[in-house]
């Protein structure tokens, strides 16, 4: 395809977006007013489901057994791209790390390309994945074969800075539970066995610790349950911890080591002890080298800027395990936050700012274009195509 040819069919795109805005800025109003938690988001993926059946792709419903997971396809072309969107939100503060913005984002992509894949030379298929904050949405569609046949993955993410891809680390979530039993706080306290002294411990025990761990490892949680009454020895204390490191194996050396923490506030106090993983774990995240510049080209052509960061922003995303099997980018989208960042509750209210709203058509708009100069760069799209999803 001629640059020619090119730069027509991208102003033909445009007027596509233009055309689907305030359809992808409706989804983005209303997914951010009515927040939803991970595998609970049926009224996201109603809405989405809505717009996307409009656009006349196949669609997929309840994809892996998860309900309010989705896949749409359309096309011809051997060389298929997937866009996924997110739709979860956090507990008690909503949409504050902005996947309101990442499903519109998604759609608007989506909507942009569908009546030009003939002519681009490429299938695309939008993936809801839900569950993004701990569950590992994705990570479960992977195993069943949601993403196969893919040759590349993209979806945008907001963000205090624009950057061409998310830093990311490894991460393990981890549910504790400790048990020991009941007793009158003054008057039996000797009967008593203090779950909560035990979590108490193995926090302290995994404060010492950061000292012998590895400058990128992370353990952060909170306790979820604590007790009951002041007068009752605590005897069922609920955790949640995550754990972090550079890389899948990495993380497989730190976990052991917080383990044994945990263990040591059982030792200690003979409360009984379980540690359990609710979702899989995130891997670090391969950004494609390639597709990425093609992005920060389009992008920047857009109307984006990207400044050097003074601080990289690390994270983990169920994305980050796509990108080990086929080739994937991240990029993050500036919705003006500054000084809130994500996951405070004034990130929830940039979400639905007029930033976030031009974020929502510029960052769509970016990933179309790329998909389109994917598509035309011979060696490139013959790379991804030797190397699909299984």
């Amino acid at each position: 395809m001629s640059e020619i040819n090119l730069q027509a069919i991208k102003i033909r795109i445009k007027q596509e977006a233009e055309r689907r805005y305030d359809q992808a800025l409706r989804l983005s109003r209303l997914i951010h007013e009515n927040p939803e938690l991970g595998f609970e988001e049926f009224k996201a993926h109603d809405w989405l489901i809505s717009a996307i059946s409009e656009l006349g792709m196949n669609l997929q419903d309840h994809v892996g057994d998860l309900k309010t997971a989705f896949v749409g396809d359309l096309g011809n072309s051997p060389l298929s791209i997937g866009i996924c969107a997110e739709y979860d939100a956090l507990p008690e503060v909503g949409h504050a790390c902005g996947h309101n913005v990442i499903a519109a984002s998604a759609y608007l992509t989506t909507a942009a390309l569908v009546p030009f894949l003939d002519e681009i030379g490429v299938s695309i298929r939008i993936l809801g994945t839900p569950a993004e904050e701990g569950g590992g949405g994705k990570v479960l569609m992977l195993e069943q074969g949601a993403f196969s046949g893919l040759n590349a993955a993209m979806m945008i993410h907001p963000a205090p800075a624009e950057s061409d891809r998310m830093p990311t680390l490894a991460a393990k979530h981890l549910d504790i539970t400790y048990v020991g039993k009941e007793a009158h706080a003054s008057g039996y306290p000797q009967v008593g066995v203090n779950a909560l002294d035990a979590m108490t411990i193995a926090q302290v025990a995994i404060g010492l610790q950061r000292q012998h761990i590895f400058p990128y490892d992370q353990v952060h949680g909170y306790i979820k349950h604590g007790g009951d009454a002041p007068n009752i020895i605590p005897a069922h204390v609920e955790g949640t911890y995550i754990i972090r490191s550079k890389t899948l194996f990495d993380l497989e050396l730190l976990e052991p080591k917080i383990d044994r923490c945990f263990e040591a506030g059982a030792h200690a106090t003979g409360a009984s002890l379980t540690i359990t993983s609710p979702s899989p774990p995130y891997s670090e995240f391969i950004t494609d080298e390639a597709i990425a510049a093609i992005y920060r080209d389009e992008a920047t052509a857009c109307g984006r800027p990207f400044p050097d960061p003074s601080r990289e922003f690390r994270a983990s995303t169920d994305m980050a395990n796509i990108s080990l099997e086929i080739p994937s980018i991240h990029p993050l989208l500036d919705i003006d936050s500054l000084p809130a960042i994500n996951h405070q509750p004034e990130f929830t209210i940039a979400a639905r700012s007029h930033a976030a709203d031009r974020a929502i058509f510029e960052g769509a708009l970016s990933m179309a274009y790329t998909i389109v100069e994917i598509a035309a760069n011979g060696p490139l799209s013959d790379r991804l195509l030797a190397h699909s999803c299984r």
